[in-house]
């Protein structure tokens, strides 16, 4: 449970074990033009802080976006920098799906990975020499934006910080590249693979969906992630729907998680409560809460307990290079909950 509030953090905030180190190499010439659209540049895109104009295409991008690299690599273009992985990623401060799609493009590339856990490292981003900076799915403030657009032409979220959703990042990727043909044949690819997985599990649609975490130092609340959150946003995109308890607690709230009082635990009517935990045996200790215990998908076992960080950065944080791993682990948990046998 305290990883959950450490992800929290972080975002307000099969595959191959080795892959690109966080070292950067001495001048990797990563991007191709490969898949350029013709009169692509120069381009403006309008995002939460203004607008950017990138006039020729960028040869050296650097991400501050958790998933904004994964979408820089499914367009064939290796970045520069991105930030470091530190809840669910692997040994390389990466993921693997990254990491193999990294391989596929260049086996000998290597990517700066920078810590954003104190805030943006700008001296680090700036010393990947980038000609574009994307934090295009981060949380950076108009402080941060301002600093890193004096290092490179910077594009920012369209809407609500951590709120861009995996097709509108592969879009607004795309442009900035210069690869809108390729970003939409990209998302139209992933909508199929999405569709068809989500096809073998007709019992999850239409279901109503919480997704929470609990923080063992405070068990006074439920922590929930708004419908601006990416998570309910997948999960809408599964055939799911926001629980009413979720959909209300969100009205007006621009920020992508609340809190619910746990002694209004009985008044979170969700089918499904997904939520992380540590070991399984705290799902006992929520259970065995006179008030957690009365939150009704868990006393039902309508739930899926997430322990594999991994996998569940697949919903946190979905790519169209994670997508495959998020339908092949996650997707099953979800209908084994629908179901009434809880995923642990």
């Amino acid at each position: 449970m305290a990883a959950a509030s450490t992800a929290a953090a972080a975002l307000a905030l099969t595959a191959c074990s080795t892959g690109p180190t966080s070292e950067a190499s001495a001048d990797p010439s990563t991007s191709s033009s490969v898949g350029v659209d013709q009169d692509a540049f120069p381009t403006t895109i309008t995002h939460a802080f203004g607008e950017t104009t990138v006039s020729a295409e960028p040869r050296r991008i650097a991400t501050v976006g958790w998933n904004d690299a994964d979408v820089v690599v499914s367009l064939g273009v290796i970045p520069v920098g991105a930030t470091k992985i530190t809840w669910g990623g692997n040994a390389n401060g990466s993921t693997d799906w990254f990491d193999a799609g990294v391989t596929k493009l260049d086996p000998g590339a290597t990517i700066t990975r920078y810590d954003d856990t104190a805030g943006v490292p700008v001296e680090e981003i700036a010393a990947t020499r980038p000609d574009l900076i994307l934090g295009v799915n981060s949380g950076i403030s108009k402080e941060e934006y301002d600093t890193l657009s004096k290092i490179a032409p910077t594009v920012a979220y369209p809407g609500a910080a951590w709120g861009t959703s995996w097709e509108e990042s592969v879009k607004i990727v795309g442009q900035a590249l210069g690869r809108t043909t390729r970003a939409t044949a990209l998302a139209a690819d992933t909508n199929a693979t999405i569709d068809e997985a989500v096809a073998k599990y007709p019992q999850i649609k239409g279901k109503s969906a919480a997704w929470a975490w609990f923080t063992p130092t405070d068990l006074s609340v439920v922590s929930l992630y708004t419908t601006n959150d990416l998570r309910p946003q997948i999960l809408r995109r599964f055939g799911m729907v926001d629980a009413p308890t979720v959909t209300a607690l969100s009205k007006g709230n621009a920020q992508f998680s609340t809190n619910l009082s746990a002694e209004k635990s009985s008044t979170l009517d969700a089918d499904v409560l997904i939520f992380y935990v540590e070991k399984p045996e705290e799902v006992d200790l929520l259970k065995r809460n006179a008030l957690l215990g009365q939150i009704p998908a868990l006393r039902s076992n309508h739930y899926v307990a997430s322990a594999d960080n991994a996998v569940a950065l697949t919903m946190s944080s979905p790519s169209p290079l994670s997508m495959p791993v998020a339908l092949e682990k996650f997707l099953p948990k979800i209908a084994s909950a629908v179901d009434g046998t809880p995923a642990q």
